[in-house]
């Protein structure tokens, strides 16, 4: 079976936390231990009706409040797919909560509550959905039942909502659906209270939706992650390269080239799980043995020469700012990249985004928490990397204060 990762997107009581409770509750993901530690606190609570959010929304600050703060990480499988919620939070002031939850995610569900309709809140995390390449959206309209389940307000909101995402370019898959979380209608099953909306149910889309296209296939990555040198009789000349594929295939006998060295030679043979494999593609993680003796460490890349990635110090980025320490032009870092590390330095601070309007501010001097702009930075030693449209795991980094070792922003390569 694949795996789907998926994160929520919307503003606060739109419902995010209770669609995946009802996501999880209809498709009898739940123990049994669980839904009854759920019944007694919305019971406790004076909940009229069970209280979904509570199965992730497990802070006391959530739970007293309401909302949520934090990332929630739930596992669940279906028959045909494994997938992995992010359940990210919708205040403004946890923008960078919800780009750390959605930084992996195949597909995002941008939560529209439907007396409200589209909202700054709705544009702001379209826009992050779309600045971390997420190509496949769910638009769920929540609380159809407060609205009489209508027809003309949902698509007046998807109107508008498909009005503002071609403003977008990364989004190429938009699914707009009908639903109430708190009542289940097509959520897990089709709902007959809106007989008009003639689509799949949230669940049986995700089950189906093919991500497999969004991987780079075609030029080849592969960062060394570490080197395997087993000290044994039996692996006595042993010496294997192991890491995650970043893109394109590899298979033994093709022609490599190690990066930053330039050295060329040919791959032996390729391992996953002590088995030996025809072929290894992203996002596989594999042990490699090459047919020359080279030196090769963490930090290190193979690649292939008809698409060999930018080689470079001087990377123009977009960057979301983590920190409560604003950052400055000339201000110093360590950036990772890949399974690289370098020092570099904020050359230049371009423009900042006000993402409600997609409008650029050319007049700023200074980053706060949680906001979103293109830099301009200068490495100690090159990197090898993609644009972050091309390959979001060679065209991303972090970038880490040296003094505290906080991470202080997620970029994405231009």
């Amino acid at each position: 079976m694949d795996l789907l990762r998926f994160t929520t997107a919307g503003s606060v009581d739109d419902g995010k936390s209770t669609l995946i409770g009802r996501l999880l509750y209809d498709s009898k993901s739940i123990f049994e231990d669980q839904l009854e530690a759920i019944k007694e606190s919305s019971r406790k609570k004076g909940d009229e009706n069970m209280n979904l959010a509570l199965l992730t929304d497990g802070l006391k600050a959530e739970r007293e409040q309401g909302i949520t703060i934090d990332v929630a990480y739930r596992y669940f499988a279906t028959p045909k797919r494994k997938f992995i919620i992010a359940d990210t939070p919708g205040h403004i002031q946890y923008t960078r909560n919800m780009v750390t939850g959605a930084s992996t995610a195949n597909l995002a569900i941008v939560l529209i509550d439907a007396r409200k309709g589209v909202i700054e809140q709705t544009k702001r995390h379209s826009f992050i959905a779309n600045l971390l390449r997420i190509q496949h959206v769910v638009v769920a309209v929540n609380k159809m039942d407060l609205v009489d389940y209508s027809q003309d307000v949902y698509d007046k909101i998807i109107a508008d909502y498909k009005s503002f995402a071609s403003r977008l370019d990364n989004i190429v898959d938009i699914r707009p659906i009908p639903i109430s979380a708190l009542n289940g209608d097509n959520i897990v099953n089709r709902s007959e209270n809106m007989p008009w909306y003639e689509g799949a149910s949230l669940l049986y889309h995700l089950e189906n939706v093919y991500v497999g296209g969004d991987e780079n296939h075609v030029q080849a990555r592969f960062p060394v992650q570490w080197v395997i040198r087993p000290q044994s009789d039996k692996f006595h000349d042993f010496r294997g390269f192991a890491g995650r594929v970043s893109g394109g295939v590899f298979k033994p006998g093709d022609a490599v080239r190690i990066m930053p060295s330039g050295f060329s030679t040919t791959i032996d043979k390729i391992y996953q799980d002590k088995k030996e494999l025809a072929e290894a593609f992203a996002p596989q993680s594999v042990v490699m043995t090459l047919n020359d003796e080279i030196d090769i460490s963490r930090g290190d890349m193979l690649v292939k020469d008809n698409n060999a990635p930018h080689l470079g110090q001087d990377i123009e980025a977009m960057i979301c700012w983590f920190s409560t320490v604003n950052l400055n032009p000339r201000s110093k870092f360590v950036i990772r990249h890949t399974t690289r590390e370098a020092k570099a330095i904020v050359s230049e601070l371009r423009y900042k985004m006000d993402i409600n309007t997609l409008r650029k501010n050319e007049d700023v001097s200074s980053l706060t928490l949680n906001e979103i702009g293109r830099v301009k930075l200068h490495t100690a030693s090159p990197l090898f990397y993609d644009s972050y449209n091309k390959n979001r795991h060679t065209g991303s980094f972090i970038l880490i204060d040296p003094g505290t070792n906080e991470t202080v922003a997620a970029g994405m390569i231009l």
